[in-house]
């Protein structure tokens, strides 16, 4: 079936010498994997490479057999051309990270719309914006919300934060954070993109982002941390 649809770069891999191995999370589709022979030679393979960097929003024609196999694109082009995410070091960590958090994250080739919108509206943000420094942990608890374990609000008001559960409770268990992350929890919950982004220091964001990966690994099965998180402490120390 030929389908044209945008699609968010997950994830590229090298395939012996000349392809790779592209997986996509597409707006009409979910979770598709490509191959894209012959990447890695003729004039425009650099072009042909520059597509598949991590993030990057594609405009798509391909054809899907959905048979569990490989796809193969037919067209491709940028759909949002990107002018500092890929240039800028803070933002190119932040987005390798985050690829490599989605990859973790996103399993199924079924269509979820809303959140292929929120996360092309958040990368377009992040294009144009400078003060990005809560970006990546604003960006992980939004997309809780989409995959199903966005934390229960309702007892927002109880000093803690249990985190199998997902709730706000008064009395601290096994799985709770302390008195201390809790609060910390509850800002983040409060925050937009454009909040002023000094609201944490640095030591405060490593805690919560440590909180936001043991969050996902409590219920998304399999999830690991990122290999790109020790880097991207590093930058944004």
């Amino acid at each position: 079936m030929l389908v044209k649809t945008k699609a968010i770069v997950i994830s590229s891999i090298k395939y012996q010498e000349k392809s790779l191995i592209v997986k996509c999370f597409t707006q009409s589709s979910g979770l598709k994997t490509y191959f894209v022979r012959s990447a890695f030679s003729g004039r425009k393979s650099n072009q042909k490479i520059a597509y598949f960097q991590p993030l990057s929003i594609l405009e798509i024609e391909a054809d899907h057999k959905n048979k569990g196999t490989m796809e193969h694109f037919k067209e491709i082009k940028i759909s949002a051309p990107f002018q500092s995410v890929h240039t800028d070091i803070f933002k190119s960590t932040m987005v390798l990270f985050l690829s490599e958090v989605l990859y973790h994250s996103i399993h199924e080739e079924e269509k979820n719309e809303s959140l292929f919108d929120f996360l092309e509206v958040a990368l377009l943000w992040l294009d144009t914006h400078d003060d990005i420094s809560n970006f990546h942990l604003i960006l992980l608890l939004e997309i809780s919300k989409y995959l199903g374990f966005y934390p229960d609000v309702t007892d927002i008001d109880q000093s803690f934060f249990d985190m199998r559960d997902g709730q706000f409770t008064p009395f601290i268990g096994v799985d709770s954070l302390t008195g201390h992350q809790t609060t910390l929890f509850k800002v983040l919950i409060g925050l937009k993109f454009d909040t002023n982004q000094k609201v944490f220091h640095v030591l405060e964001r490593q805690i919560l982002l440590k909180i936001l990966m043991d969050y996902y690994r409590f219920h998304l099965d399999g999830f690991r941390n990122p290999k790109s998180l020790e880097v991207l402490k590093e930058v944004f120390s």
